[in-house]
């Protein structure tokens, strides 16, 4: 087993080797663009941590790994042209780049590109990640509609909130544990309880997200704190306070998030204070140690070494206390 660093490591010296710009450059040097702008590569992290877990190997994950961070990076693409979002991690988006045709493209190219990975794996290995690959891809598009839906919403609830980040954050973390296990030759039931595992990390994770959008420290987090409030996204923490308000200040809280100022400072401060009065920040706090719990009881099902279920404890601690 390597450390998380070492396995990042070995996966971006991988990718640089292996996603080189041809022609036409105009399509393949976005691509090489947008997987050379950084980020946690906690997916593609987490295929080859999992495929050392059950068959000690993560050299044999590493096509399937490159496979989730390319389809990972084209979602964002995509997303980005749909939010017309003018930078990604603090660089110029692919759209803003280039333009929009080559932004939808390159994206469509990397979809495919990403399929062409699991060519690598004999049949049998093949079938197997081919299908859960294609499973999570429509899921993800499924959840990015819901999200889309839900901006022109006033009534969307908790639940449906919740599916709307399962689907497009947390199936991609399980389907990249599951990948490993499968390379990993893991049977049936571990497969499945290890893509559980993933789920109910990957809804932690998100949910932190929106909890750090708002409260984190602007030193760290590496993106302007309040992006949320600012675009009047109904997450987590919103419905959550929403909940627990008072007539009179969820009046004040919806009118909030439908104003749109040139100096958004006041309408940031205020909203992080009705998220803070009403319990709904602490509320959220509480529903990711709820989602990371279930993940760490998860994993004491798994049939795997206790050395191992520690790392993998470990990692989900890790992700529950970053402060990025």
């Amino acid at each position: 087993m390597l450390s998380i660093a070492a396995y990042r490591e070995a996966f971006i010296s991988h990718l640089n080797q292996t996603i080189v710009t041809k022609e036409p450059t105009n399509l393949y040097e976005p691509i090489q663009y947008i997987l050379n702008l950084g980020g946690k590569r906690l997916r593609p992290v987490l295929t080859l941590l999992t495929a050392d877990i059950f068959g000690n190997n993560h050299k044999e994950a590493m096509h399937a790994a490159m496979a989730v961070e390319i389809f990972h990076n084209f979602s964002l693409v995509h997303d980005d042209i749909m939010d017309d979002a003018p930078l990604r991690r603090g660089k110029e988006t692919v759209h803003e780049k280039w333009d929009l045709n080559t932004g939808i493209l390159s994206g469509d190219a990397m979809l495919i590109v990403a399929y062409q990975f699991f060519e690598n794996y004999e049949a049998d290995t093949f079938k197997s990640l081919a299908k859960l690959f294609s499973k999570t891809a429509i899921e993800v598009c499924e959840g990015q509609q819901y999200d889309v839906d839900f901006e022109t919403r006033d009534d969307v609830t908790i639940d449906e909130y919740l599916k709307m980040i399962t689907y497009k954050t947390a199936v991609l973390v399980a389907a990249a544990m599951k990948m490993g296990a499968i390379i990993g030759k893991a049977d049936k039931k571990e497969c499945q309880k290890i893509y559980d595992f993933g789920l109910n990390l990957g809804i932690a994770f998100q949910l932190k997200d929106d909890y750090l959008d708002a409260f984190g420290d602007p030193k760290t987090f590496g993106k302007q704190v309040g992006g949320d409030i600012i675009e009047n996204k109904k997450t987590y923490l919103y419905l959550k306070t929403m909940q627990n308000l008072s007539s009179e200040e969820a009046a004040q809280l919806k009118h909030l998030f439908e104003i749109n100022p040139t100096d958004t400072t006041d309408k940031i401060s205020s909203v992080k204070e009705l998220m803070k009065s009403s319990g709904g920040a602490n509320e959220t706090l509480l529903a990711i140690e709820a989602y990371t719990a279930k993940a760490l009881d998860l994993l004491e099902e798994l049939n795997i070494d206790t050395s191992k279920k520690e790392i993998l404890r470990n990692f989900a601690n890790m992700l529950m206390g970053r402060e990025v």
